[in-house]
């Protein structure tokens, strides 16, 4: 449930055709998510596992893979943003992402470029474009958001992405009010659950509590993020989903759950986190706490710098696979 007063949000990490005709609608009315988010694995999903798409897929003989799943994809996120539309015009989110083609990841001209064309393509005010958080990626968000598009920076793992997404965002912000200005909003998605999922066999043996990797990484993220504070610029919790029954389906939220900042989360983590009483907000945590974890972190041998450039690696290949087999799957 988002809590208006706190400026926290809550956005549903999932995009499927017949959904968001129906169920999305209802969790937008009720107040339980104020935006939505996409990647090339949700989208690779849908396609290739709903019969929803058969229909227009049926249509597109002829063209090639990736201007079928664009065809698919910008009708997708147009009727999310057109769903969102009230809670964008009354300044409470309303923002749905849509990733530009992963294996542009190290093109900053071609990150651009399709950033425009799917925003122009899309043709609603109230969509993010989603670009990972590289050294290419990083000019790009600056340049889209000095156009006044909404920016949703992916894939951030370490501190130093965030304080590079922080520069270049704040660039484009300040070269867009420039020109006059306008709404327009960016995001840092802070990726959680994999850290943990790396390491906490490694640090179960070393007697270290586990699921809290993720958690201090999160929380020293966000406080670097509202320590250089912008309305424009929120932390976005992302990755947040949980894998086993180790933990509650909900940890990840509750254990997030912070002001000026959102969660995106898939449905069953949502239902688990509303079937249980709202919590008081667990951020901001004291540097002390955070910097005191990670130094038994290193102590114990980890580096997290090693952690963070795997995550990334792995983070980026594993969005072009999905990608990949996506196409092949509609060839």
């Amino acid at each position: 449930m988002i809590d208006r007063e706190l400026k926290f949000s809550l956005w549903l990490d999932f995009v499927e055709r017949e959904f968001l005709k129906n169920d999305f609608l209802k969790l937008i009315d009720e107040g339980i998510i104020n935006g939505a988010t996409s990647n090339p694995s949700i989208f690779a999903s849908a396609i290739t596992t709903s019969p929803a798409y058969r229909e227009q897929l049926a249509s597109l003989q002829g063209k090639s893979a990736k201007e079928k799943y664009e065809a698919l994809a910008i009708e997708d996120i147009r009727t999310a943003a057109q769903a969102l539309r009230h809670a964008y015009d009354t300044a409470n989110d309303g923002y749905i992402s849509i990733e530009v083609d992963p294996f542009l990841s190290n093109d900053t001209k071609g990150t651009i470029e399709e950033g425009k064309r799917l925003f122009r393509a899309i043709g609603e005010p109230n969509v993010m474009i989603k670009v990972p958080a590289t050294n290419a990626g990083y000019e790009a968000m600056r340049e889209l958001l000095s156009m006044g598009i909404s920016v949703n920076a992916t894939l951030i793992f370490s501190p130093e992405q965030a304080r590079r997404c922080l520069k270049f965002m704040t660039a484009g912000l300040h070269e867009y009010d420039a020109t006059g200005g306008g709404k327009v909003n960016a995001v840092i998605s802070v990726f959680v659950s994999r850290f943990d999922r790396l390491l906490d066999a490694d640090l179960a043996e070393e007697g270290m509590d586990v699921a809290k990797t993720g958690i201090y990484n999160a929380a020293k993220i966000y406080n670097i993020i509202e320590k250089n504070y912008t309305p424009n610029i929120r932390t976005l919790f992302a990755s947040t989903g949980v894998k086993g029954d180790n933990l509650p389906a909900d940890y990840y939220i509750r254990e997030l759950f912070a002001p000026h900042s959102v969660n995106t989360a898939p449905l069953g983590t949502i239902e688990a986190y509303l079937a249980k009483k709202a919590t008081a907000p667990k951020l901001p945590l004291e540097d002390a706490e955070i910097n005191g974890y990670f130094t038994k972190l290193k102590d114990c041998g980890f580096d997290m710098q090693a952690v963070y450039d795997s995550l990334l690696k792995d983070g980026l290949e594993a969005f072009e696979k999905a990608f990949q087999d996506m196409l092949k799957s509609i060839e």
